[in-house]
Parts: C-alpha cells; sequence; structure tokens
C-alpha cells in the first residue's frame, strides 16, 4: 500500500489554513522542500517531515492515522473550480482538495505564447485532454504535435512532456491525470 504523502501533507497544512510559506518559516525548512513533497517529487526523510509537521502541529501518529472525509459533492457550478494555475496559464480544478481522490480534472486556459516551461514535466501516472479551442502544441518524449479544436492526447506520465500555446488565441483544454499531480 502507497501512502500519498504529499497530498496528506497539502491537505492537513490547508485544513489549518498555513500557507506553504508560513509552514516552511514556522518548521525552519525551504518553502520549494515543502512543494516538492506536497507534489510528491520528493519523499522526505524522517526528520524533515517531522519538523514539518511540528510547524503545524501534528505528531506522527496522528499525520499517519489521518483519513480525511471522501468528498461527497458530485456537482460543481463554474464558478466553484479552484484555481491552481499561475502566470499565463488558468489551470482550474474540479474539487477544493484532491487527498483521497485518485483523478484530478482539469479545464485549462493558456494565454498566447504561454508555456508550463522548458524543463519537461515528468511524474508517475497517465493523462489525457481534449483541446476546445485555440492551438495547443504538445511534446512527449521526441514526439511533437500541434493539436486543435477536437483534437486529444493521452500519454504515460512518465514520459517527459511539455505543453505551449502556440498562434494568437488563448488555447482552452479540458484534460485528467491520475494520480493527481497538482
Amino acid at each position: 500500500m502507497t501512502i500519498d504523502i504529499g497530498g496528506r501533507l497539502r491537505h492537513i497544512r490547508m485544513a489549518h489554513n498555513l500557507s506553504q510559506r508560513e509552514l516552511a518559516k514556522r518548521s525552519g525548512v525551504t518553502n520549494s522542500t515543502i512543494s516538492l513533497i506536497e507534489s510528491n517529487a520528493t519523499n522526505p526523510s524522517v526528520g524533515a517531515l517531522k519538523r514539518i509537521l511540528d510547524g503545524i502541529p501534528i505528531g506522527m501518529a496522528e499525520f499517519f492515522a489521518f483519513e480525511p472525509d471522501r468528498p461527497k459533492k458530485a456537482f460543481y457550478q463554474a464558478d466553484e473550480l479552484v484555481e491552481i494555475g499561475k502566470g499565463g496559464i488558468s489551470f482550474r480544478q474540479v474539487g477544493d482538495d484532491m487527498f483521497g481522490r485518485s483523478l484530478q480534472i482539469l479545464k485549462e486556459c493558456y494565454q498566447p505564447g504561454a508555456d508550463t516551461g522548458k524543463v519537461p514535466l515528468v511524474h508517475e501516472g497517465e493523462e489525457g485532454g481534449i483541446v476546445l479551442s485555440g492551438r495547443l502544441e504538445v511534446s512527449v518524449g521526441d514526439e511533437r504535435k500541434i493539436l486543435g479544436p477536437g483534437d486529444a492526447y493521452y500519454f504515460e506520465s512518465h514520459r517527459p512532456h511539455r505543453f505551449r500555446c502556440v498562434g494568437p488565441k488563448p488555447c482552452e483544454v479540458i484534460s485528467a491525470c491520475t494520480p493527481p499531480t497538482f
């Protein structure tokens, strides 16, 4: 059985109304370390996790014993989607907390020229999406394709990948990934 330490930490931090920056200050670790842990890009040592949890404060036993209530909400209005993007990319997430969930659904909007960065993304799982409007360049490994309205992508996320809006208009995409990565 795999424990989602990152999702668990994010859920508990948010339940205590703490930003990543505030928790970093309280615990004496960098906020980039907390971000990497919460995105499951790195696993903390036992000592680092204890320092972070002391900043909340919550004990290790309570942290690992905690099981949130499963979300019961089935429907979301457009204004209830949670913005988790920044800069020229909007990622509007269905549901406010991904802890305990195995699927993440996003409504994405890339402004002209916006991209996910020069360093390709790599993580566990699978992801797919359908372009609603605009043109999106999708790079997966050595493959690159420009997709337009109605075109779609689906791949294993351990393959290095990158997204970029091409053309003069914003690009909108509906995507899903499993497990949640943001």
